[in-house]
């Protein structure tokens, strides 16, 4: 037994070095973008870790200074994208992921197929073709735009909360439709109450998809400065002629996109947890 319990704690103590090993790794990047974003000294590379000089500078002019990049604008401009996207994306993900799950249709085997088959190819695949159909419709280049690409597709992201409503008991259902409710009855006032964790996990993806994303934004809006998004502003920051003075700036910008999210996942991580768990596939 004492050969055993040794072994145990040997075997702990390796799992958690290499655990521990693996945070540093993970935190280090985190760590040396805040660092940068305080870095007195420009340029984009140095040759140590930690800067020479501290300042705030490199925040209040990403933030004041608009002569060349107008950093809030374009922080404005994600989240209105963002906002207006998640709450769409939310309504259209939860109501095919229901109709899924409770209606029994004759096309609804084929529709499911279908949209698990269209699921595992890139979106980006369509970029061009999504291109020129917006353009076809003159708004191009436009927030608008970007709401309609982000908020489109969603409905085929059906999967993890189609799962989730399967778990619902459907006596709950059948309780309801023999006091006379009918079926959006059921949905608006039985099953979203009880499925807090997969609207919520569906908020935060439906969130966070247009606040990251750059392969679109870019291909929407060309060269359209004004309602740039947060990730086509900062990686404007690199280009060879502005790195050297804006490098230390870019990563202030890193920093201040973060926070939104990071409240975001803190603040609701148990309901975000509970989502993912909670959603299994079934037929």
């Amino acid at each position: 037994m004492k050969k055993m319990s040794s072994r145990r704690k040997a075997v702990n103590a390796v799992v958690y070095v290499f655990l521990s090993v693996l945070a540093l790794i993970w935190i280090l990047p985190i760590l040396w973008v805040i660092l940068t974003s305080f870095r007195e000294e420009t340029g984009s590379f140095t040759p140590y870790f930690l800067p020479k000089g501290y300042t705030i500078n490199n925040y209040i002019n990403l933030l004041t200074d608009n002569t060349t990049f107008d950093f809030t604008r374009w922080f404005s401009n994600t989240l209105l994208v963002s906002v207006v996207t998640c709450i769409t994306s939310t309504f259209f993900v939860l109501s095919v992921s229901y109709t899924m799950s409770r209606l029994r249709f004759r096309s609804r085997k084929p529709l499911m197929n279908i949209a698990l088959i269209l699921g595992m190819f890139p979106g980006f695949m369509s970029m061009i073709a999504v291109y020129y159909v917006l353009k076809a419709f003159g708004i191009e280049q436009s927030l608008l735009a970007l709401i309609l690409v982000y908020s489109a597709g969603t409905g085929l992201g059906f999967y993890v909360a189609k799962g989730f409503f399967d778990t619902v008991p459907r006596a709950l259902d059948e309780a309801a439709m023999l006091d006379g409710a009918s079926r959006g009855r059921i949905f608006w006032k039985i099953t979203l109450p009880m499925s807090k964790p997969i609207i919520i996990y569906t908020l935060l993806t439906s969130f966070t998809a247009p606040w990251i994303d750059y392969i679109f934004a870019s291909v929407i809006m060309g060269d359209n400065y004004e309602n740039y998004t947060v990730a086509l502003g900062l990686f404007k920051m690199l280009e060879k002629e502005f790195i050297h003075n804006y490098y230390t700036q870019f990563a202030a910008g890193a920093v201040i996109v973060s926070i939104p999210i990071a409240i975001l996942f803190i603040s609701t991580q148990k309901f975000y947890v509970g989502g993912v768990t909670g959603g299994s596939v079934k037929g």
